[in-house]
């Protein structure tokens, strides 16, 4: 008697004959996910409706709920963080689970309170450092107690933060569980850690505004926002417990797409080439960067004030020689004695120093052509576990700036009136937001 196959089997097999690529990833969760895009796709031939490939690949992420994709837990629980907490606290808690980002919970909402007053939003800890270096520049300006407080942030020592979602778990978060309270915690005298709640650093951390999704919201509404409407992550709530019970990041859906490499639906809209598709986005003129010779310190003011997560470092003839993300505020907060001078301390000095001290792949660049494949990239930005690729020319230059929402934002489009009254009563953007 024949084996009855399922649909997603079929699918399965169909994915490993068109890449040996896709045979080994064929049944992660994230595949599944992309032969169910599949079935839908072709559904939409078999009823012979004539849909450009845009109308197809919109219709079919609106067909599937957001509870399908993955949980990035791992069945652990996720942790949160008082509103009440001190600095010090919330980086206690980040540290003792190994995680770099938490949602910060409001402490004063009831108990029945819906998840849009139950959250204030991500506390992470690249955005604690900015604002301690923040405050360390404003007390420089004002000459009040800048040395001791210089002092103070120059024993600060952040690691691990190459994770890249809410509440994910890295394993090299310290070299033993509490190490980075430990360091915080050495610093009694301190009123930034030890009276600071992480409610008053609110401008600091993740509140862009906070929105959240729902569980029978569709993967093109997550597609949307996490694209058009510039959100980092989303987290997933549970209406009837009002609890985050997922949260979505870029990288996450960028990583789904690379498990869906050999599925038709895929095929036809990832073998394009950059340029046939529009991309890059961001062009040489409009691309934040410093030279090389130019303190580091200078592309973190610039990351905070044009709203960035990553600024290239170029040398005289505008070629790349490296790459400055927020999370590597921790390297200049570090106590080494090369870093100690961190207001003056050069970019590439900053580089050479972080490379040596840590090996810190993540700050060299990776770049790619105009002639490449969408589905190069893709998998080049998941293999690496990376936010942005470099377009360069002919010449080794910087030519464009790609990001993971840019990538996002060609695969969706926003149907007119497609949010309707959505965004009603999302809390606002405080003004003091530069995170």
């Amino acid at each position: 008697m024949q084996a009855v196959r399922t649909r997603p089997e079929q699918r399965a097999e169909a994915a490993v004959e068109a890449s040996p690529l896709a045979s080994a990833r064929s049944w992660s969760p994230e595949a599944e996910i992309g032969m169910r895009v599949e079935d839908i796709w072709d559904s939409l031939d078999v009823q012979q409706q004539q849909l450009s490939h845009g109308d197809k690949l919109n219709s079919c992420f609106d067909s599937i709920p957001v509870a399908s994709f993955p949980h990035t837990f791992d069945g652990a629980q996720l942790v949160e963080i008082p509103s009440d907490a001190t600095l010090a606290e919330a980086v206690d808690i980040l540290s003792r689970n190994r995680i770099i980002s938490a949602p910060v919970r409001n402490v004063d909402a009831p108990d029945d309170a819906s998840w849009i007053d139950r959250y204030i939003g991500i506390v992470e800890f690249a955005g604690i450092a900015v604002w301690l270096l923040h405050q360390s520049e404003a007390a420089a300006k004002a000459d009040v107690g800048a040395d001791e407080l210089a002092a103070k942030l120059g024993t600060v020592t952040l690691e691990g933060a190459a994770a890249a979602a809410a509440n994910v778990r890295e394993p090299k978060m310290a070299e033993s569980e509490g190490a980075i309270a430990e360091v915080f915690g050495a610093l009694p005298s301190s009123d930034l850690f030890n009276k600071t709640k992480v409610k008053d650093i609110s401008g600091s951390f993740r509140w862009a505004p906070f929105l959240a999704l729902q569980s029978s919201d569709t993967f093109l509404t997550m597609l949307l926002l996490l694209s058009k409407y510039r959100m980092k992550s989303l987290p997933v709530v549970d209406i009837g417990e009002g609890t985050i019970s997922n949260v979505i990041t870029q990288g996450a859906v960028v990583h789904m797409l690379s498990e869906c490499v050999g599925l038709h639906w895929f095929e036809e809209w990832g073998t394009k080439t950059l340029s046939e598709i529009g991309l890059p986005i961001m062009r040489l003129s409009k691309i934040v960067k410093v030279r090389e010779d130019e303190p580091a310190l200078k592309a973190f003011r610039l990351m905070r004030r044009k709203g960035v997560g990553g600024i290239p470092v170029v040398d005289d003839s505008g070629r790349a020689v490296g790459s400055i993300m927020i999370k590597d505020v921790k390297h200049l907060l570090t106590a080494s004695e090369a870093n100690r001078d961190y207001r003056t301390l050069k970019a590439k000095d900053f580089i050479a120093n972080a490379r040596q001290s840590s090996g810190e792949r993540q700050m060299s660049i990776i770049t790619c052509s105009r002639g490449d494949s969408v589905k190069d990239i893709i998998l080049k930005l998941d293999a690496e576990k990376r936010q942005r690729i470099y377009v360069i020319n002919d010449e080794g230059n910087l030519d464009g700036l790609i990001t993971l929402r840019d990538i996002i934002a060609k695969l969706v489009y926003e149907p007119p009136g497609y949010f309707g009254d959505f965004f009603n009563g999302v809390i606002p953007l405080p003004q003091n937001s530069r995170v």
